[in-house]
């Protein structure tokens, strides 16, 4: 009976860490893609996962995703003052784009956002879950969202949501329709790890070769 209070003691001694607030650390993230469709499938399983690590520190926020089929991009964002600077290498050549990430009114016309109360754990973290709509230009985008309010981290697939969803996503579905092809999208969460992040990662001046644009297809 004593090994065995030992053993529980040390378990939520563990999960009552992982439930300590983070201001500084990195997030591991792999992104998945599947349809029932075969022809849509083979393209998802040629590319493979999509792998991004997440660095945050002092309100700044920086996304690197990598992926041999998709190209290499990068986010950074600071929350101080709403402003986020997105940059791609891939076929299509290098671009970047910078602005305020603040949807506006008419923005959050096309999404409905909500909280349904219920929560999941992942990786020691209680998440609570949004269930979310996105309507635009005849297309619509369905997700399921688990967030944490744990981690001082921003997320550049949630900027778009305002101040409707609160905290860090651990874990997305999306489910959508292209053409007439359904698919499902899950981002999910792999690895937190607290540890000192350089300031340095947090550079929101335009890398040199990269040519500025209105919008960035695949972010």
């Amino acid at each position: 009976m004593k090994k065995l209070f030992t053993i529980l003691f040390v378990i939520l001694g563990l999960n009552a860490f992982a439930q300590e607030a983070m201001t500084e650390g990195v997030i591991k993230t792999k992104t998945t893609m599947s349809s029932p469709n075969a022809e849509v499938n083979a393209q998802f399983a040629m590319i493979g996962d999509i792998l991004s690590v997440t660095y945050f520190k002092d309100g700044f926020t920086r996304t690197e995703t990598s992926n041999v089929m998709t190209g290499n991009s990068v986010a950074v964002i600071d929350s101080n003052a709403k402003e986020m600077l997105m940059y791609m290498d891939n076929m299509a050549g290098k671009v970047y784009m910078k602005n305020s990430y603040e949807p506006s009114e008419e923005d959050l016309k096309d999404i409905t956002v909500e909280k349904t109360g219920e929560t999941k754990d992942i990786l020691g973290y209680s998440c609570a879950k949004y269930v979310t709509t996105i309507s635009k230009n005849g297309a619509t985008v369905n997700m399921d969202i688990y967030a944490t309010d744990k981690l001082a981290a921003v997320s550049n697939q949630t900027t778009s949501f305002g101040d409707t969803i609160k905290g860090y996503p651990l874990l997305m579905e999306m489910k959508m329709n292209q053409g007439g092809m359904d698919m499902v999208i899950t981002m999910e969460v792999t690895e937190i790890k607290k540890e000192s992040v350089s300031s340095d990662k947090f550079d929101l001046t335009p890398p040199d070769g990269y040519k500025q644009v209105d919008k960035l297809g695949g972010m």
